[in-house]
């Protein structure tokens, strides 16, 4: 049995009837590329990964297995060894996420689009589907997820121009495109990107400055300079990757003996208050910090939020608040990371709480700025 002999079609169309129900599809366009692409062929096999970190191969080619690949689910598709352990470095995106952002993108018949980050393919099929193989382009830094999405691609009957190559060249030699999309992450946006794009196109890309720190920014060029809005649901992608690139080092945390004092601003920002764990990145936070959570040894419940910086500087938040509404916080090391979060807070507390609508990112020639509601005001600051 062939994979297109699989039952597909009901799932795919399934799929397709689900994410319009949800308010996630409205297009007809791509609701006919959700039906029509069988997403088995392009994402053949899957990682997940269990409570204690260690990954196991999913069976896809099962009806539940088969279920999972027609769901609004991420699939991690790739995975790299760190020598301490595995961790996932391409993955085919939740099918809800996808049709949000090309939605996002506002693509019309004769548009010419470059993808970045071809992964399985996938992406590429639905851009395919609507806008035929020939105005379709994707980039990806590995061969290895390349030259078997084309070929997946092509059993399927898709022809989409893919290369491999790092992705934060762009491809010129196509250049120019009236949209990009972005299926990574990156803490500043390539000048490439912004020299491929067409006059009044679009970019939809996932800005991190840090681990979970930033979202989708939809950026429209206007002569040499993007600008635009984040969008309102927060995202995240894997980071993009570069040829040679290695991990960066961190120190050892700092001993447990540290500074105890409490704090206003509540544990865990990267989860309950995203922007705030963004302003803080620009406002303070070293670069590299990453955040974590301390479990009970007992019963395994979460009891403490954590923040290490490469410099061995810690911050342990405790999850649970005081009688009186703070929280009880912990640093050590020779960078009170804590205080950037403070700060971040109270900015963000003092300028109307604004979600992710309010704040917006310009790239000119000579910076990066994210600002809150206006470009011009008060509250704007350059990426780190």
């Amino acid at each position: 049995m062939t994979t297109l002999d699989v039952a597909w079609e009901s799932r795919a169309q399934a799929l397709a009837d689900e994410l319009e129900a949800r308010g996630d599809l409205t297009d007809p366009a791509w609701k006919a590329a959700i039906a029509a692409t069988p997403r088995h062929v392009l994402v053949p096999e899957a990682h997940e990964q269990d409570a204690t970190g260690e990954w196991h191969p999913l069976d896809l080619t099962s009806p539940s297995g088969l279920d999972r690949v027609y769901s609004a689910t991420t699939l991690v598709t790739a995975l790299a060894d760190r020598g301490t352990h595995r961790e996932g470095i391409s993955s085919s995106t939740k099918p809800d996420l996808m049709v949000r952002m090309l939605e996002s993108l506002d693509v019309h018949d004769g548009h010419r689009v470059l993808e970045i980050g071809t992964g399985t393919g996938y992406n590429a099929a639905l851009l395919a589907h609507r806008l035929g193989d020939e105005r379709v382009f994707s980039v990806d830094l590995d061969a290895e997820l390349v030259d078997p999405a084309r070929d997946r691609l092509a059993s399927i009957g898709r022809h989409p121009t893919l290369v491999t190559r790092d992705g934060a060249g762009g491809l010129p030699e196509h250049a120019p495109y009236d949209r990009i999309i972005a299926t990574c992450s990156v803490p500043a946006v390539p000048v490439a990107w912004r020299d491929q794009l067409a006059d009044g196109g679009l970019l939809l890309v996932d800005v991190k400055v840090g681990t979970g720190a930033g979202n989708l920014v939809l950026l429209r060029r206007d002569g040499d300079r993007l600008s635009g809005r984040f969008t309102d649901r927060w995202a995240a992608f894997m980071t993009m990757r570069h040829p040679h690139e290695r991990l960066r080092a961190q120190c050892a945390p700092a001993g447990q003996d540290g500074r105890t004092r409490t704090t206003t601003a509540p544990p865990n920002p990267w989860e309950r208050d995203r922007v705030v764990w963004f302003l803080a990145h620009l406002t303070g936070l070293p670069s590299g910090v990453r955040p974590g959570v301390r479990f009970d040894p007992d019963t395994r419940r979460p009891t403490a939020g954590t923040v290490t910086a490469p410099d061995g500087s810690h911050a342990l938040v405790a999850l649970e608040p005081t009688r009186e509404g703070t929280w009880s916080v912990t640093e050590s090391g020779p960078t009170p990371l804590w205080r950037a979060v403070e700060r971040a807070h109270h900015l963000w507390r003092e300028a109307g709480e604004p979600d992710w609508p309010r704040l917006g990112m310009t790239v000119t020639p000579d910076d990066q700025q994210v600002w809150i509601d206006d470009p011009h005001g008060e509250h704007r600051w350059r990426l780190p």
